[in-house]
């Protein structure tokens, strides 16, 4: 129990060095990434009118469409950034600031960034 609590005492100082650099603008939106065991969350905020312009999930009943079973992997990640860069799109967004909320970019969180690049967003 104590090295959870630690692992995650460790992410949330991470986390917090890392917000007081970004800030999400509507021309320029902070991209927020939480990954679970089994779901990754991504949605992209506003700061500066604490809103959300767009979110998907692993969660999302047309993303579950096109996952197998197991949707936490790299796989669902890629598959995550391809449908926020479309949802973004749509929106006219082509630039965000990338808010990895303390977890490495590395595996879901890398895998995540790069579908939106290869989609035409800037990250």
């Amino acid at each position: 129990m104590q090295i959870i609590k630690k692992k995650l005492a460790r992410r949330k100082r991470r986390r917090q060095h890392i917000r007081k650099k970004l800030k999400g603008s509507a021309t320029r939106p902070r991209l927020t990434v939480y990954r679970s065991a089994k779901h990754i969350y991504c949605q992209a905020v506003d700061d500066f009118t604490g809103v959300t312009l767009a979110s998907v999930s692993t969660m999302s009943k047309d993303v579950k469409e096109e996952l197998t079973a197991n949707s936490g992997n790299v796989q669902g990640a890629t598959t995550i950034g391809e449908m926020l860069a479309a949802r973004l799109k749509e929106q006219g967004i082509s630039k965000l600031s990338f808010d990895r909320n303390g977890y490495k970019y590395h595996g879901r969180v890398q895998a995540i960034a790069e579908a939106l690049r290869k989609e035409g967003i800037e990250v």
